[in-house]
């Protein structure tokens, strides 16, 4: 004969073990919309960089690949007259020399700039890069070492 004592207990065991499950079962419902949820937004993230990693390719200057380095391309006015396919600091040199209005020293620009000018080699990257768009007409370089827009 069974104790009902120990029947007793088996029954609220079970009861306890029902409500546990119960509780279980929820919770795993909310892990399993948690995660439904994170992958639909890991899908539309994903989107969207894609999407916004198209569009600054579209807007982004072309750069070449030099020592392991990306190094911006800086094309020749005749190929692109629109001065958006410079990168940001060459329009930015292109403005003040504009603004100057007449032959810039690289001291100048570089003062305009913010640069430390009593150091040499701050002005030497400055240099190359007014160069460079002499190079590809978008300045003009005079002989005595200034230059000035091209029209």
């Amino acid at each position: 004969m069974v104790d009902p004592e120990v029947l007793e207990r088996i029954a609220v065991r079970c009861a306890e073990l029902d409500r546990l499950e119960e509780q279980l079962v929820k919770q795993l419902d909310q892990v399993r919309a948690d995660r439904d949820e994170l992958a639909v937004a890991e899908r539309v993230l994903a989107r969207m960089s894609e999407q916004i990693a198209g569009e600054r390719a579209a807007v982004a200057p072309a750069s070449a690949q030099v020592g392991g380095r990306a190094v911006p391309l800086v094309p020749h006015r005749g190929d692109s007259p629109d001065e958006t396919a410079l990168p940001g600091d060459y329009r930015r040199i292109l403005e003040i020399v504009r603004a100057v209005g007449g032959p810039v020293q690289v001291r100048t620009m570089g003062e305009e700039l913010g640069l430390q000018v009593e150091v040499r080699g701050k002005l030497e990257p400055l240099r190359a890069k007014l160069v460079e768009l002499a190079d590809r007409g978008w300045l003009r370089k005079l002989g005595d070492a200034k230059f000035t827009a091209r029209l």
